[in-house]
């Protein structure tokens, strides 16, 4: 059995910081959105996704080197304030089964991140950028989980996936891969549970703490332990 994370949001708590950043960044242009409604709108999808619907309600480009100044004054935010969402180790040390991280950050932004939070180490090599594999298709596509899959010699169906989007979900699910919904980061909002649930999530927490038992009773209900 593999287990596969997200990590943006599941791992680290980065949704909320990479949504301050982008409330900041957009209200100096002109776009005036909450970090709540950044996060609610946009948590999951990649950046030229958003800027897509942004110059749509715009009716015009977003300006030249916008998305490049972004991104660094993200990674610098990344690097000095991430924080690990709580019990992220404690899970970790309980969990026994294999593991890997599908996430549709870039190589670079992940080794921020995961190094900031010390996840590297107990993740590397099998940390898997969508964008990095196969035709680097991001999420809502399957692709970064069946290459997690092809990588660990695993079916499909034998993968749990843990997401906090919906859009991680249709592509978990779009894998032919089962689905746990986690909403314990800084990020989430009411109804978060019922989007997950609704997107495909067999089931839903909000703590890491309850995590490996979930699991444990995944693979016995599927029979993924004989």
């Amino acid at each position: 059995m593999l287990v596969i994370f997200d990590c943006d949001g599941v791992l680290v708590d980065s949704e909320i910081l990479a949504s301050r950043v982008d409330s900041e960044r957009l209200k100096e242009v002109g776009y005036d959105i909450s970090v709540d409604e950044m996060s609610h709108r946009f948590a999951g999808l990649t950046w030229d996704r958003i800027a897509k619907i942004i110059e749509s309600d715009l009716g015009h480009q977003l300006p030249d080197g916008f998305h490049q100044q972004t991104d660094r004054e993200l990674d610098r935010r990344l690097a000095e304030e991430l924080e690990i969402i709580p019990g992220v180790h404690e899970m970790l040390d309980r969990l026994d089964y294999q593991r890997c991280i599908c996430s549709n950050s870039s190589p670079e932004r992940l080794k921020i991140s995961l190094t900031r939070t010390k996840l590297y180490d107990r993740f590397r090599p099998y940390v898997f950028s969508a964008v990095a594999v196969r035709d680097k298709r991001p999420k809502p596509a399957p692709d970064v989980f069946l290459h997690a899959a092809a990588e660990f010699s695993v079916d499909p169906k034998d993968c749990v996936v843990i997401e906090d989007s919906t859009h991680g979900i249709h592509g978990a699910k779009a894998a032919g891969m089962r689905v746990v919904g986690f909403t314990g980061g800084s990020h989430s909002w009411p109804g978060h549970s019922d989007a997950l649930t609704a997107a495909g999530a067999e089931t839903v927490i909000n703590r890491m703490s309850d995590l490996p038992h979930i699991v444990a009773a995944l693979a016995e209900w599927s029979g993924l332990d004989e």
